[in-house]
């Protein structure tokens, strides 16, 4: 998380200063209340992990509530949340009801970020997860169109280190922990406009897309299924 934490210093990518984050001392419930009855979205209790190594049994590409969602209780709205229930298990937000997540390694995901917030582009919410990833909100029904999506922009899904959870998938919400990683923390608040309608995913995926490939090129990880390359500048 220390290198995470360093990387978010590039362009204007920032946390809240550490003195008002423990000011906050953000918690489950009143997290909950936000995320239902400000945002209008659905969330749920997840289960305590059974795992120490803090790793996933669903199989799913880059879990981003590990161990967390087996047996999570069903998506509440504000009228069907019970707050105190809330503080007895991780607190987890379901994908495919009102947005979709792309989830990106972390150091490419903020070259892109700066880039497209150079070109003004909106960004919906975005996640920091202590696993190294960033997690951004995008329109639902994004992961059953993601292959395609990227087919056509002329990249392979198959190659590139970026996943998509949909319709099924649960993404831990903060201030969740991810056992002694440390908690899932937010790079880009929710707000009225972007929990709402959050952006479409071809907005973001030509730069998020190229920007793995050059992370994984650039780490020694040659992207063949690639079918072109933009140039070197492209993020510059």
């Amino acid at each position: 998380m220390d290198n995470l934490l360093g990387d978010l210093r590039l362009g204007t990518l920032r946390f809240a200063p550490l003195a008002a984050r423990r000011r906050t001392k953000p918690s489950a419930p009143r997290a909950a209340a936000e995320y239902t009855g400000r945002w209008g979205w659905s969330v749920a209790v997840g289960t305590a992990p059974t795992r120490a190594d803090g790793r996933c049994d669903c199989g799913t590409a880059h879990c981003a509530a590990p161990g967390l969602h087996a047996g999570a209780g069903p998506a509440l709205t504000a009228r069907e949340l019970d707050l105190p229930r809330t503080a007895d298990g991780p607190l987890l937000l379901p994908t495919g009801l009102h947005f979709d997540v792309l989830d990106v390694p972390a150091q490419p995901g903020l070259q892109a970020l700066v880039r497209l917030e150079r070109m003004g582009t909106q960004l919906g919410p975005v996640l920091a997860s202590p696993t190294g990833r960033l997690l951004l909100f995008v329109a639902p029904g994004t992961a059953q169109r993601l292959p395609d999506l990227l087919y056509r922009m002329g990249w392979d899904d198959a190659s590139l280190d970026l996943a998509c959870h949909g319709t099924g998938g649960y993404v831990a919400a903060p201030p969740t922990p991810l056992g002694a990683l440390g908690p899932m923390r937010w790079l880009r608040r929710p707000t009225r406009e972007n929990a709402a309608c959050p952006p479409e995913a071809r907005l973001l995926l030509g730069t998020l897309a190229y920007a793995c490939h050059r992370h994984l090129r650039d780490t020694g990880n040659h992207n063949r299924g690639a079918r072109n390359s933009a140039p070197d500048h492209a993020l510059t």
